[in-house]
């Protein structure tokens, strides 16, 4: 089955991760893809090319060359989209940049992923992964105070990739309607404020609920954490609603403890001393039997419960498998291989297993055969003028908690009519950010009256999403056949913990279950697991859940089909480990992991200054400009755990703001390790609505992450604040024509209003 962008041409100069795994998503799902690599092959030499590149048409080029800089000229011209992730200016100064190309090709989509924004004052600055890691706090998410923990996960390219293919789907779409392509720009900084989510939410008026979650891997009879097994095992149990709680206590825990007052949630809750007993037991009771069969028990009574695998464990995971998040692979070079697959499902645009990576180079003649012949399909006259790439989609969005509400949220951004409907006791004020941007409705659809109304807003609405688990959709009467009755082209969007088909689709699960499945908390931890920074599935699987819908809408803009589409939190946690998911034989894990973990060498590393920390970020050929550094000579004649000594050393001797200030003057990476405060309330970010503040009713004035990609035809929007639940109800039973029956449903309980 052809996916969704099939006969969509991409052109991709993208280097390390951000670029390749931008079109790396895109070749996924169907796009033709045309690497242009610089002679001698990609800059990362790294087994993670044949995960990133795979499926790709490859041509190797120097742009610097006028017979291959006209080549890549030609390719452009032949394109949808051109992909590429330099610092600002470096395409422009080669001649094509988005300047030079949308000239010859008015139908182009132009993506730029820098790791600093054009018009950031860092803008030059090479920016490594773990520069921009320092910049966005990611290194010291959980406590500013401790030493800082670094991961390998490259979270700022993830998520400027998730980010950018998002806007050139829906610049793809825009494209549909006024004939015209646009410039993008995701760089890594402002992507990783995706992320920020929660941490970045302040409540400035005293009012309402905001800010930073609990630690859920801390060991809490009543909420969950980490738990040590017979095996020696370690397992993540999540109770983060009441009910899980008690499911556990009737179903598993000894029925004797009742009558000690143990399992009486209400008295817990005022006792720490019966607390402490509780978790000293259930610690106990863990031991008893392996983490696989507490997997297997608790699962099956609706508790959230998983194992905390290793990244090889998922790549052999049978549910991983039958979900194509993990899928074979012939590798030319390496032989059979697993490695990270599809993050999102579509039933109706399936496309085919992922093709195994070229050799570089290898597709020259057929590429070079095809210049002359032009390819016909490109847009070349004005249409419809947008002011928002989904002007006119309306979306209808069920979901709670983070993930499928941050979906819902990214759709009202890139300009949906996004109606949130809650249950009639909903409360969504905790959920500030994830619901900016859309209208609030406050309906009972357990009632024959409610769904009468639901199926009202189904008929006028192009999207509907849910995160309800698997089956409890159809049983409530909207699942996807229900809706599709009354909306035979509606794209059907389902947000889970593990993808609702496969062996564990029924099983539920937040954020540390879609960590602790894909190997990121074994990864992160040492002897125990330890959560990754971030809500990174939560927020991911949300752009993830996104990308989905965009798809979807996509191919019903050109075959007129609705579909069902998904995301999951397992499907995230694979894709953010790309560059490390995969097997092959004589695979060696020797990506850096555990809690002291300060980098992947001595040029990328956390150094600690007189005042704080700071990360480097340089590679072997710097060493001379290193050492032309006052106070760094001879620096070039060090190589092994002596450089990394030495350079330890001498950043003691001063601040991180004065080397970084030395390293950057001579050309090298660096960047102090900044602390989340610091960077919401900068005034470049909240001059780029990075960082807003908004006067939230019923909860006063709150401060949250703003949109970070930057479309140039089509921007993107800073969502409105969160409505008070409820608060829409009039406005929208007024525009499906029930205004005049307003009065009996509130009467009835159907719908609430503030």
């Amino acid at each position: 089955m052809a996916g969704a962008l099939c006969d969509i041409r991409v052109i991709d100069f993208g280097q390390y991760v951000a670029g390749p795994l931008t079109t790396m998503l895109l070749g996924d799902q169907g796009a033709e893809v045309i690497r242009i690599d610089p002679p001698g092959g990609p800059r990362w030499r790294s087994n993670a090319d044949a995960v990133l590149n795979r499926g790709k048409r490859r041509i190797t080029l120097d742009l610097k060359n006028a017979v291959d800089f006209d080549v890549a000229r030609r390719l452009c011209a032949s394109a949808d989209v051109v992909v590429e992730n330099f610092r600002p200016g470096v395409m422009e100064r080669l001649g094509l940049g988005a300047s030079h190309l949308l000239g010859a090709n008015r139908g182009l989509i132009y993506c730029s992923l820098p790791g600093f924004a054009a018009d950031d004052p860092r803008a030059t600055i090479p920016a490594w992964e773990g520069v921009v890691g320092a910049a966005t706090a990611t290194y010291r998410a959980r406590d500013p105070k401790a030493e800082p923990h670094f991961t390998a996960i490259p979270l700022p390219s993830n998520f400027a990739a998730f980010t950018a293919a998002n806007s050139i789907v829906a610049a793809l779409l825009a494209r549909q309607s006024t004939g015209s392509g646009q410039r993008i720009e995701t760089p890594l900084f402002d992507a990783m404020f995706e992320a920020f989510g929660v941490w970045g939410q302040k409540n400035l008026s005293g009012r309402g609920q905001a800010g930073m979650p609990a630690n859920l891997g801390a060991p809490d009879p009543l909420r969950g954490g980490h738990y040590q097994c017979a095996d020696g095992r370690w397992i993540q149990l999540l109770l983060l609603r009441p009910r899980h709680f008690d499911w556990f206590a009737d179903r598993i825990l000894p029925t004797q403890w009742r009558d000690e007052g143990l399992l009486d949630r209400e008295r817990l809750e005022r006792d720490p001393v019966l607390v402490a007993e509780l978790g000293h037991r259930v610690a106990e009771l863990f031991k008893t039997r392996t983490a696989w069969d507490w997997e297997r028990a608790v699962n099956a009574i609706g508790t959230p419960l998983c194992v905390c695998r290793t990244t090889a464990e998922w790549l052999q995971d049978a549910h991983a498998i039958a979900t194509r998040s993990v899928v074979a692979v012939e590798d030319p070079q390496l032989g059979p291989m697993m490695q990270a697959g599809f993050p999102v499902a579509l039933s109706e645009s399936r496309p085919d297993d992922p093709q195994p990576r070229r050799a570089l180079d290898a597709d020259r003649d057929a590429i070079m055969a095809e210049l002359g012949t032009g390819r016909g399909s490109l847009p070349q006259t004005a249409g419809t003028a947008l002011t928002a790439a989904l002007e006119g989609v309306r979306v209808i969005d069920t979901t709670q908690i983070w993930a499928g509400p941050t979906a819902g949220r990214v759709l009202a951004e890139y300009g949906a009519d996004v109606v949130k409907i809650n249950d009639t006791s909903g409360d969504i004020l905790s959920h500030l950010h994830v619901n900016s941007g859309k209208r609030s409705l406050l309906l009972d659809l357990r009632s024959e009256a409610g769904l009468k109304v639901l199926w009202k807003l189904v008929e006028r609405s192009d999207v509907f999403m849910q995160n309800f688990a698997r089956g409890t959709a159809d049983r409530l009467g909207i699942g996807y056949a229900q809706v599709r009755a009354h909306r035979p082209d509606i794209i059907y969007s389902s947000v889970s913990a593990y993808g609702h088909d496969g062996p564990r689709g029924a099983d539920r699960g937040w954020e540390p279950v879609g960590q602790a499945a894909t190997g990121m908390q074994e990864r992160m931890g040492g002897a125990v697991p330890m959560m990754q920074p971030w809500a990174l599935c939560d927020y991911g699987t949300g752009l993830m859940g996104a990308f989905s819908v965009l798809l979807g809408l996509f191919h019903r803009a050109r075959t007129g089909n609705g579909q069902r589409v998904e995301a999951a939190l397992s499907m995230t946690g694979t894709l953010h480990q790309t560059p490390f998911m995969f097997s092959h034989a004589g695979r060696v894990w020797d990506e850096p992991r555990g809690p002291g973990a300060k980098g992947s060498g001595p040029l990328q590393r956390l150094y600690r200054a007189a005042d704080g920390w700071l990360f480097l970020g340089a590679k072997a050929n710097d060493l001379p400009k290193l050492a032309a550094v006052p106070g760094f000579e001879g620096i070039e004649r060090v190589s092994g755990d002596a450089l990394e000594q030495q350079l330890a050393a001498r950043f003691q001797r001063d601040s991180a703001d004065a080397s970084v200030a030395r390293l950057i003057a001579a050309g090298v990476g660096a960047h102090r390790l900044v602390d989340l405060e610091e960077i919401m309330e900068d005034a470049w970010v909240k001059t780029h609505r990075l960082s807003v503040v908004r006067e939230h009713e019923g909860a006063g004035l709150v401060r949250m992450v703003g949109p970070s990609p930057r479309l140039s035809a089509t921007p993107v929007r800073v969502a409105s604040p969160a409505r008070p639940p409820g608060a829409d109800g009039p406005a929208v039973l007024s525009e499906i024509g029930l205004g005049e029956q307003m009065e009996a449903l509130v009467q009835d309980g159907v719908v609430v209003l503030p």
